[in-house]
């Protein structure tokens, strides 16, 4: 890889780096449409060199979460336990699935994520709390089909899991956000981890990524407690149709 290449995919990094500390999910949702659409990647080979981003922005993203708004070391620990073994035996299927079919199941993926987040901007908000509207052991749940998602497509299960969090556990989004970070530390190594063993990662190309992702994603952090929480939730339902019309159109 020659020098403009690496600046380029190192300002690539910071700029998805910024959108997955604001939204809490490691920048990989935007990363896989990016690199397929940009690069002319194959699904899974987007995949797995969007988890070479995605898995340090996550664990940074979590300690600086953790740092603002501390959580729930029982809550962590049952979402992250149930996403890693979910999250490893979809990516052992993932791998082994045609990359065609693949992009036509996350864009399909992304469209329903987008419905769902849409419709709950015109539905009655849900009174948030420190305390989990429904009893805690149901996160197992949760963390297992976030997990399953996360090793299928490669995006670590948040994108799922905040939703759920703030209107079926009444979580506030940063609550629902740092938790899901929590669920995705694991899910998406061991993911790395699957698709790496079956080449479905360019390292050379991940790697200044994950650099500029490391360097920016605080700052997406920062910008997520400043922002009104009806604000964050609106940008996020945008920039998951973003993302569906991205690959959709490519």
């Amino acid at each position: 890889m020659d020098l403009l290449a690496f600046v380029m995919n190192l300002v690539l990094g910071a700029l998805l780096g910024t959108v997955g500390g604001l939204f809490g999910i490691g920048g990989g949702l935007i990363a896989i449409p990016a690199l397929g659409v940009l690069f002319g990647l194959d699904q899974q080979l987007a995949q797995g060199t969007a988890l070479v981003m995605v898995v340090p922005n996550v664990l940074l993203a979590l300690w600086r979460y953790h740092q603002r708004n501390r959580i729930d070391p029982r809550y962590a620990l049952l979402l992250a336990i149930s996403a890693f073994s979910f999250a490893w035996l979809a990516s052992l299927f993932a791998v082994g699935v045609d990359a065609g079919s693949m992009r036509l199941a996350f864009v399909g993926f992304l469209l329903a994520l987008a419905v769902y987040n849409v419709a709950r901007m015109f539905m009655a908000k849900a009174q948030t709390s420190a305390e989990l509207r429904q009893p805690w052991p149901w996160l197992g749940a949760l963390g297992g089909v976030a997990g399953a998602a996360g090793g299928l497509f490669g995006v670590g299960g948040a994108v799922i899991a905040t939703p759920v969090l703030t209107s079926v556990f009444g979580t506030s989004q940063v609550m629902a956000q740092g938790l899901s970070l929590a669920l995705a530390a694991p899910s998406t190594a061991v993911t790395l981890a699957t698709y790496g063993l079956h080449h479905h990662v360019n390292w050379a190309m991940g790697l200044p990524l994950a650099i500029g992702g490391l360097l920016s994603i605080s700052w997406g952090v920062r910008l997520a407690h400043a922002l009104p929480e009806k604000v964050l939730r609106s940008l996020f339902c945008v920039f998951l149709l973003v993302c569906a019309a991205m690959l959709g159109l490519e």
